[in-house]
């Protein structure tokens, strides 16, 4: 199986070095392998980076899968995701547009796929992990700004349950309500009304895709959906939204999972474009949306600036 090594040697090795080169051979050896459209999804994410934006699912990306997905004839999809997630509408657009296009889709996990983008795998037919591959949680997050301003990471259900344990002392305990009154100022109106129905949100779509895609046709997919989407997004449950789910234990909730490791040639493929996307990430590009085909919608940092070019003067000399 090649290492990151192997791919970063094998880069080097041509003249001139060309990661796009290495990435796309593999990604055109992997659907000559499985006969399967593919489309690569991958951000720049387990690397410190101030780009939290542009390494997150955004709206952009729904044009991203448009540039890809033209050309693609086949009705079955093999989708190569490694992102942090994002903003849920924005995946709940890209499942729709996906589905709309592709009868049988198999999300494929090299690394980890985390919140919005373990909601992505929820809707695939079949989810492929290794070994080494993680999903997350998929509880809703806000960012809320503290007294002094500084932006932090809550998660929706912590918010709803410090506003229901202050609820319940002041009921039982007035005079200690006052221990919750500096927390409690920091909400807004309407704030704990929000994150009801984010935790509902996050749920709806997992619950959705699942019974429509990856339960479809079981008696109980509605309970199987219902059921796993729930887990999920139980934060009291994991505790953490940064928590990893290794494939053994997504396949006890109840996902269909296939492991990596059942096909060598595939996971050598898999693994090898994953390898040669990292290895890319270190020229400056944040976000791949890449098909087989070799059309891509690339994400750079800094952006390059559009260079404008201007008609010669009709009397200047012209060769």
């Amino acid at each position: 199986m090649p290492s990151w090594g192997d791919i970063l040697q094998e880069i080097n090795s041509n003249e001139p070095v060309s990661y796009d080169f290495v990435r796309r051979k593999y990604m055109a050896m992997l659907h000559d392998h499985t006969g399967r459209d593919t489309i690569l999804y991958a951000s720049n994410w387990t690397q410190p980076s101030p780009l939290a934006d542009a390494i997150q699912i955004n709206e952009e990306d729904v044009q991203g899968l448009m540039e890809v997905v033209h050309g693609l004839k086949s009705k079955k999809l093999d989708f190569i995701l490694h992102s942090p997630g994002g903003i849920p509408e924005v995946a709940d657009s890209m499942v729709s547009y996906l589905r709309k296009k592709f009868g049988h889709i198999r999300v494929i996990v090299p690394q980890a796929a985390m919140s919005a983008a373990t909601m992505l795998a929820c809707a695939a037919d079949e989810i492929v992990m290794g070994k080494h591959s993680s999903l997350g949680p998929i509880d809703m997050q806000l960012v809320l700004h503290d007294r002094y301003g500084n932006p932090q990471m809550l998660p929706a259900q912590t918010i709803i349950d410090e506003f229901e344990t202050a609820k319940r002392t002041s009921a039982a305990s007035p005079q200690q309500m006052g221990a919750f009154v500096p927390i409690l100022g920091q909400y807004t109106p309407g704030l704990i009304e929000r994150c009801y129905r984010l935790q509902e949100l996050s749920v709806e779509f997992a619950s959705k895709w699942l019974e429509l895609y990856m339960f479809k046709g079981d008696e109980d997919a509605g309970e199987k959906a219902s059921y796993v989407a729930n887990h999920l997004a139980d934060h009291s449950a994991f505790k953490s939204h940064a928590r990893h789910i290794d494939m053994d234990e997504a396949a006890n909730m109840g996902l269909n999972i296939t492991p990596l490791e059942d096909d060598q040639e595939l996971q050598d493929l898999i693994l090898s474009v994953f390898h040669a996307t990292t290895i890319t990430f270190q020229h400056g590009v944040v976000k791949i949306t890449e098909n087989h085909l070799g059309n891509a919608f690339v994400k750079i940092y800094p952006p390059a600036q559009p260079q404008a070019t201007m008609p010669p003067s009709p009397n200047s000399d012209q060769e």
